[in-house]
């Protein structure tokens, strides 16, 4: 196991830092900058990343012994060798995260579902602490569409043959005035257009009932 040792994280050499999805202040000791490498540790936490394909919240990793000992740590806590990580579950499945990082070589497991995190470490096999709960389904169960296919819907049928229907009433009338003013050759055709007319207006009465009814039902129906 190879491990260096920096009295801040920042005398970290750039081209030694090989893990790209972590920076040496991520892991170096939050109480007082030190940093020990633990190559092997890191390699795994590397692994572990790369087979979650999503960012690891490191909430602890390496500990000099003076912070140890403040924040109540065991005496021979795993983060003194730079040889464990406490990784938020804000973005994890703590299930799924769990058997990632049994796959990638790690041993020690703590669960703490209270403070959000995982403890995770090199070994000896073991663990503690209560597990997480359960998590709903990421995704809600699937149901029934609120509202009806835009292609087959009533609403959009009755809705657009009123429209059709009231344009081409607009359109015939504007023909008609067209055709009486400046067509007098064809001025017996002018009562056809008139009767045209109304057909369409009778169709684009018949389409906003339709419109109407079906909004009714669907409202009846608990549709939207």
């Amino acid at each position: 196991m190879t491990t260096n040792f920096y009295d801040h994280w920042r005398e970290v050499p750039e081209d030694d830092w090989r893990w790209p999805n972590f920076s040496p202040d991520e892991i170096a000791c939050r109480g007082t900058g030190k940093l020990l490498v633990n190559e092997q540790a890191l390699d795994k936490l590397q692994a572990l990343r790369d087979r979650l394909g999503k960012p690891l919240i490191v909430r602890s990793a390496y500990r000099s012994p003076e912070h140890n000992r403040a924040v109540g740590g065991a005496t021979r806590s795993k983060h003194l060798d730079g040889a464990a990580f406490d990784i938020a579950m804000a973005n994890h499945d703590p299930v799924a995260f769990e058997a990632a990082a049994r796959k990638v070589g790690f041993l020690g497991f703590g669960f703490y579902p209270r403070s959000g995190f995982m403890h995770i470490d090199l070994g000896p096999a073991r663990q503690w602490g209560e597990r997480f709960p359960a998590r709903p389904a990421p995704f809600a169960a699937e149901t029934p569409p609120a509202r009806e296919i835009l292609v087959q819907s009533r609403t959009m049928k009755g809705g657009g043959a009123a429209g059709v229907a009231t344009l081409g009433a607009a359109g015939v009338e504007v023909a008609q005035q067209v055709l009486a003013e400046t067509q007098t050759a064809i001025l017996p055709l002018v009562p056809y257009l008139a009767t045209l007319r109304w057909v369409f207006i009778a169709v684009a009465l018949g389409g906003i009932a339709v419109t109407i009814y079906a909004r009714l039902d669907d409202w009846r129906r608990g549709r939207r």
